[in-house]
């Protein structure tokens, strides 16, 4: 049975969800109370009492099972790693075990894709590969609790802790709608759960019940994963049936002015092609484009990241990230045609 469903027939006996916590606490070990004195979980909890009406007392006994977890902060604190350009990024999630286990993916859940690329259209092969970028098609989605991990940001991590403060309060709202106890539910080091690995305020906003047994279950539901995935497409102004980018020439001396800062599209196709920008695709001159440069394997590649493109930053704020996602689609796509 899983955690999703666990603590459906305790609901019809508890008088508030947090009940829950109190009796998944008799029968477990002591833990260490880390944040069970601590003035911020006070405040957190009177916070929580008064807008949202959890109960302080069963709050209290909740965060007395909490743990702060230094490998989180040690995760979080760590240097980022120098970024890899894109003829080292691309091999990491183009590879042949992600693509074959992503055609076995699509295979076992095709009626489900397809019937999400009819309802929200997104495509299958896009759907298929959020997923196996984010969790190798849900083979690594975290082994943290997602409370423990945003507890310990929330409360022991300054630079960042109004984020995740914020995002405790999503996670502890979405465990009472579900009713689901929050100390069953994982995740990662920064508390993105499921298959898809949404935060806790994506799910929320996003995240659908698409097989209708009256609960939404990222974390090892495919059905209900793949739905959250396509609404989170939609919901960020998905076109269907409209390309993701398209391969760009360039020439001249004004190339590099035409290159985007940052993410947001900031020319459109006939401003870029003043600059030596050109496309073999027709493209509407008026269209705000992402000019960018990669540097491939074969040297410098230029591409325009047109609106679609521009959906798949918003799952992740990197180029890199949809340009990984748009190729390993493409080759899904290929790999299932070709078998």
């Amino acid at each position: 049975m899983n955690s999703m469903h666990i603590l459906r027939g305790w609901a019809a006996r508890q008088t508030s969800w947090l009940g829950l916590a109190a009796a998944f606490a008799v029968v477990q070990p002591a833990l260490a109370a880390d944040y069970q004195d601590s003035p911020q979980v006070s405040e957190f909890i009177a916070e929580m009492n008064r807008d949202y009406g959890f109960a302080s007392e069963q709050l209290g006994r909740l965060f007395a099972e909490v743990q702060r977890k230094q490998a989180i902060l040690d995760a979080i604190s760590r240097p980022a790693e120098k970024v890899k350009p894109w003829k080292d990024y691309r091999p990491i999630f183009i590879t042949d075990s992600r693509i074959a286990r992503g055609v076995d993916f699509w295979r076992e859940h095709e009626a489900t894709l397809a019937r999400a690329e009819a309802e929200y259209g997104v495509p299958a092969q896009v759907i298929v590969a959020i997923i196996g970028v984010e969790t190798f098609y849900g083979g690594n989605t975290g082994s943290y609790r997602v409370v423990d991990a945003l507890s310990t940001l929330a409360f022991d991590y300054p630079p960042r802790a109004p984020f995740f403060r914020k995002e405790l309060r999503e996670f502890l709202m979405l465990s009472r709608e579900e009713q689901v106890d929050p100390l069953t539910l994982k995740g990662s080091y920064a508390g993105a759960m499921g298959l898809p690995q949404f935060m806790p305020s994506s799910f929320r906003a996003y995240a659908v019940d698409f097989d209708g047994d009256g609960h939404i279950n990222i974390w090892t539901n495919p059905v209900d994963a793949i739905g959250s995935v396509a609404s989170y497409f939609k919901r960020h102004g998905w076109l269907p049936g409209e390309p993701v980018v398209s391969v760009a020439t360039v020439a001249g001396e004004q190339v590099e002015q035409g290159l985007s800062v940052g993410l947001d599209p900031q020319l459109n196709v006939d401003q870029l092609r003043r600059l030596g920008w050109s496309s073999s695709d027709t493209l509407d001159g008026e269209m705000p484009v992402t000019a960018f440069r990669l540097e491939g394997a074969q040297g410098d590649e230029y591409w325009l990241g047109l609106p679609n493109f521009f959906v798949i930053t918003r799952y992740n704020r990197s180029v890199m990230y949809a340009m990984a996602v748009n190729q390993l689609a493409e080759s899904l796509v290929d790999a299932r045609g070709a078998n």
